[in-house]
């Protein structure tokens, strides 16, 4: 035969009358009047098998099993009342894991200081960072291995929701000495006639293929190397391979032999975006899947990345 089940507020009883050793007393703590008391502390010692209390005019005393069972009930109920409110702080955003995509560029100088505001503002999250580009973002998104990623557009508007988070200016990389280093101010597209380019990839670099064709739509550059990664270009350039456009925030990189100069508005792109800072970074999650630990963490993301110059830093 099957023992009749514990509960909760079994054990809750047994430790007042056990704490106060009086029925009267701990009926009075506990709001309730005796009889449903004392059947909370018959059917507790049912369930249990064993009297864990003895009772008497004067008052109550534990019988050794009693005693033995208090130190239980103590180590159950604090178990308990701990995952009730861990429980609440992860329905509240307050506690979990967030997986969180973000791209080689965006973590040059955002990702340092969200992970030090994010250990501030929300100690009990843990944050599992996972590198990649856009594609590979999305990608971890739609199969739920990512909860927030931080990408380039465009996206799927379906199934990917966005939220821009940043937005810089986009810079010419050169290699030092090169004749552009000569010109004053902010270059133009015809500033880079007949200039060796390195662009980037159609596919795998989309976004900074198409700011560097509407930035040079009328100049007349030869391309002479398309890469994937902003840092490639950058590395390209400082060995004179050529010029690359690159974002302000790739000036942190710290490669020597390039020199930064910043461009004309960007001419030709997304109707809502800033001519004089085009690169936008945006925060991508599922579609409906927005929760209130990822709205916390986005708010932080947001908040960082405002608090962020992007002027050149060489």
């Amino acid at each position: 035969m099957q023992s009749p089940a514990l509960t909760l507020d079994q054990l809750r009883c047994f430790i007042a009358v056990a704490e106060e050793l009086h029925f009267g007393r701990a009926a009075e703590r506990l709001t309730m009047t005796q009889p449903p008391l004392s059947r909370q502390i018959q059917k507790l010692e049912r369930a249990v098998g064993a009297v864990l209390m003895e009772r008497s005019n004067r008052g109550v005393t534990l019988t050794p099993a009693g005693a033995e069972f208090l130190d239980h009930a103590y180590r159950v109920t604090k178990v308990l009342e701990q995952g009730v409110e861990h429980a609440r702080r992860v329905d509240a955003g307050m506690s979990g894991t967030i997986d969180l995509g973000f791209t080689a560029v965006s973590a040059i100088r955002l990702l340092g200081p969200l992970l030090i505001r994010l250990a501030e503002e929300l100690p009990e999250v843990e944050v599992v960072l996972h590198e990649g580009v856009t594609g590979s973002q999305v990608n971890g998104i739609r199969r739920g291995e990512l909860a927030l990623g931080l990408a380039r557009p465009p996206f799927d508007g379906s199934l990917i929701a966005s939220r821009v988070v940043a937005r810089e200016p986009l810079y010419a990389v050169l290699p030092v000495g090169h004749p552009l280093t000569a010109v004053s101010g902010a270059l133009a597209p015809q500033d880079f006639d007949g200039t060796a380019m390195i662009s980037y990839h159609p596919d795998q670099a989309r976004y900074f293929h198409d700011l560097t064709v509407r930035f040079l739509v009328n100049g007349h550059a030869r391309i002479v190397q398309r890469v994937q990664q902003i840092l490639t270009a950058v590395l390209l350039a400082s060995t004179g391979e050529g010029v690359a456009l690159v974002p302000a925030s790739a000036t942190a990189l710290g490669v020597e032999g390039v020199v930064y100069k910043p461009l004309h508005d960007v001419e030709g792109g997304h109707p809502d975006s800033d001519p004089a800072r085009p690169v936008e970074l945006h925060a991508i999650w599922a579609r409906g899947g927005m929760t209130p630990l990822r709205r916390r963490v986005l708010r932080v993301v947001e908040e960082v990345s405002a608090g962020l110059s992007h002027a050149p830093t060489a």
